[in-house]
């Protein structure tokens, strides 16, 4: 999907928010006579983006265990009713489960909680329909840039920008010996557009740092051939591999690469290399894959919520789930500390406009760092750190993430660093 035909789509959302509209009065016209604060949750729980909806659902249980009876607001108890829809990993779901969350069930704040395909067309509804929005894990290009660029009333998003992971793969990348040849694997799609832009994606600003980059077409999500786009980068003698590719391309991808004989020194992907199971997938060819950490153990962070530490959190994780931590793990947890910390300021959270100021105000530390939109590089936007880490055989688990990368955003020492990979197929 290209950026225009997002664009083009916004009109056809505004049409369907429309029409919708004239069958329902918006809940913050009659939220007086209703006391408990209702709450949407869009969320991947099945599909191709399912592996993020996993951590959202454990903090979902968490987050109405922790609420218990209700919510203590200045002295008044309020009910909380959070409901819940499975986009089921696709965008059109996820626009149509939004309106009918925003307009029937008359939500006074929505939370998309996982990827673009979720976040970008929940924002937008969410906008058209003057409802408060917050949400994370996409970068905030991906999420302000196909609808505009321009500040918006209702969506606030915190996560990290392009800006800041080519700041850290190109880190990466330095520290290691090779003929500056990056081959670039992105999807068409929404995150394929905007990763690869030749505006504010990763192309220009890798030429600007010294890098060549070779993009050949973009595949298709599911593909089963990666022949054109491997035959690209051999030709080129690309030493690095790197782009956007979600867990079960990355693995169709990766085996083609060694199969195909195409064995760069450095593989870092965003996104499929996310999730240890995928990295397990892999088998062999996953040990010395590297990849953006939004979150991990070892961050510097506590909860608002319990005064859990990042360790802490993971721990109760694995235990509870008997899993290994996965990143998106505190952005699931960090999400509710942001939704519970405005509805506690907001003057009325049963009042729309006021649950929107007190989100745009929100000045909170969390488990992944400060959300503060006054800061941000956008009015809806609040930029959280992110590090380099790479994979490498485990001792308690099959494979353990390193920190191999941190100066971008300095919260923390490398715990390692950057090896060439081995190609063991």
């Amino acid at each position: 999907m290209t950026i225009s035909k997002v664009l083009t789509r916004r009109t056809a959302l505004k049409g369907l928010g429309v029409g919708a509209l004239a069958l329902s009065a918006p809940s913050y016209l009659r939220a007086a006579s209703n006391p408990t604060i209702r709450i949407g949750f869009v969320s991947p729980q099945t599909g191709a983006m399912g592996s993020f909806g996993e951590t959202d659902a454990y903090a979902l249980d968490f987050i109405r265990t922790h609420i218990g009876a209700g919510l203590n607001i200045r002295g008044k108890t309020y009910a909380v009713d959070i409901i819940e829809r499975d986009s089921q990993s696709n965008a059109n779901r996820a626009s149509e489960v939004a309106g009918e969350l925003i307009l029937n069930e008359e939500v006074q704040l929505i939370i998309p909680a996982s990827t673009t395909d979720v976040t970008l067309p929940v924002s937008e509804q969410a906008e058209l329909n003057g409802v408060p929005s917050v949400s994370s894990t996409a970068p905030w290009q991906a999420v302000i840039m196909p609808r505009g660029g321009d500040a918006f009333e209702w969506t606030y998003h915190f996560f990290w920008g392009l800006e800041d992971i080519i700041a850290s793969f190109v880190n990466m990348w330095s520290s290691a010996q090779t003929n500056k040849k990056v081959g670039i694997l992105l999807p068409r799609n929404t995150d394929g557009e905007v990763w690869g832009s030749e505006e504010f994606g990763l192309p220009p600003a890798l030429r600007a740092t010294g890098f060549e980059v070779v993009k050949p077409s973009l595949f298709e999500p599911r593909t089963n051939d990666f022949s054109s786009q491997i035959a690209a980068f051999k030709n080129a003698s690309c030493d690095i591999l790197g782009g956007l590719v979600f867990p079960g391309d990355l693995r169709t991808a990766a085996i083609q690469c060694a199969q195909q004989g195409f064995k760069p020194k450095i593989t870092t992907v965003a996104a499929g290399l996310l999730f240890p199971s995928a990295v397990e997938a892999l088998g062999r060819l996953g040990n010395g894959m590297s990849t953006e950490v939004w979150w991990t153990p070892a961050f510097p962070y506590t909860s608002t919520l319990t005064g859990e530490s990042s360790a802490q959190l993971a721990v109760t994780w694995e235990q509870k789930t008997r899993k290994q931590w996965t990143q998106p793990l505190g952005y699931s947890h960090a999400i509710w500390e942001v939704v519970l910390d405005t509805l506690k300021r907001a003057e009325d959270p049963l009042d729309r406009a006021s649950v929107r100021d007190a989100l745009k105000a929100t000045d909170l530390t969390t488990m992944v760092g400060k959300v503060k939109w006054a800061n941000g590089p956008h009015p809806n936007v609040s930029k959280t750190p992110i590090l380099g880490g790479q994979w490498r055989k485990g001792k308690k688990w099959p494979y353990d993430l390193k920190i191999v990368e941190a100066k971008t955003y300095p919260i923390m020492k490398p715990e390692a660093k950057l090896e060439m990979m081995s190609w063991q197929d």
